[in-house]
């Protein structure tokens, strides 16, 4: 069967197409960072309305990239949720608009389920159970994966998601959007141990996360290193030399890296789990992905990642996901609905 995936929870207008044995066709992105980059974040009101006019040729260029038409589609898979509702709201109606025209099956996906399983889509021998850490602007959330659309949350970010405290972090440093990319590059020219800032560990045996305070350590040691007070103090990172501000950037990556690492470990050994999956924008992370991927294996641990391009927000994973949701034998009407916030 073939299959036509929409993915706009955010701000990139995605299509994939995916043939038998899950084979991605197609994979297309359209990025909105230059337009958002300018604020430092995204702006929905300005996202969704993209995404109205990316949508169509999006679509049209991965069934070209494919070599098929829309009569070759056989289904068609679109994120309902979570994310921002404007954006979902074009890429659900678009689909919707596709599913009554063609007369096919309308796959509803959560857009999280989709990146816990997106490892799969260059990993089959990945097999459940596995630990599942999703990382990205939106969500930090560890997930015990027993089967198909058989998920346990074991622990989520209390306040902000990791993603987002790097994009926050970068624009206290003055280092541009998004905050991923350009930290750990900064990073590279950094000291890890320079700085010391702390790790939110929580409650006793707790697998859940917090970033917030550590964002407020590193705004802290901007300001002691401004000679200014920390509190409501509005701190500058252009009066700060180029070695503090590398260093600070190492010493948050490692900060957060951490965390994530020891938490992981955590739940597979709780869990007596051998197979531990990474995913989420934020799994792109090359820093990242070395120290999860030592750890792992240091502890004996079958450690899976997808590819970059299977990690940031794409339809491929929400195609595969919706084929599995196809065969167990669920499917939409042309009621469906974008949630905003959809529990996994």
């Amino acid at each position: 069967m073939t299959i036509l995936a929409i993915e706009t929870s955010c701000d990139d207008t995605c299509a994939a197409v995916l043939a038998e044995n899950n084979e991605v066709l197609s994979s297309i992105v359209s990025s909105q960072v230059e337009l958002h980059g300018i604020y430092g974040g995204v702006v929905p009101e300005l996202a969704s309305r993209r995404h109205c006019e990316n949508i169509r040729w999006v679509v049209e260029q991965a069934l070209n990239e494919a070599a098929i038409t829309l009569e070759d589609i056989e289904a068609v898979c679109v994120t309902r949720g979570p994310g921002l509702v404007g954006s979902l709201l074009v890429g659900v109606a678009y689909a919707k608009s596709l599913a009554y025209a063609r007369k096919i099956p309308l796959l509803g996906v959560n857009h999280v389920e989709g990146h816990l399983l997106s490892p799969l889509l260059s990993n089959p021998e990945l097999d459940f159970p596995f630990i599942g850490l999703v990382v990205s602007g939106g969500h930090t959330s560890l997930y015990l994966a027993r089967d198909w659309h058989d998920y346990e949350l074991l622990g989520r970010t209390i306040d902000d998601a990791a993603g987002e405290a790097f994009d926050k972090v970068a624009r206290m440093l003055d280092l541009g959007f998004p905050g991923g990319p350009v930290i750990e590059k900064r990073a590279q020219n950094g000291d890890p141990e320079a700085i010391k800032l702390p790790r939110a560990w929580l409650a006793k045996d707790s697998l859940d996360f917090s970033f917030s305070g550590l964002k407020t350590a590193v705004r802290t040691a901007l300001a002691k290193s401004e000679g200014v007070p920390a509190v409501n103090a509005e701190v500058s990172a252009k009066s700060v030399s180029v070695s503090f501000i590398s260093d600070l950037a190492a010493s948050f990556q490692e900060a957060v890296t951490a965390v994530l690492l020891r938490k992981t470990l955590a739940a597979a050994a709780r869990f007596k789990v051998k197979n531990v999956a990474f995913a989420g924008g934020v799994s792109c992370n090359g820093y990242l992905r070395r120290r999860m991927s030592d750890a792992a294996y240091a502890q004996d641990l079958n450690f899976f990642l997808a590819p970059p391009q299977f990690c940031t927000d794409n339809a491929a994973m929400i195609a595969l996901v919706g084929r599995h949701r196809l065969a167990a034998g669920f499917s939409d009407d042309l009621t469906l609905n974008p949630s905003s916030r959809l529990p996994l």
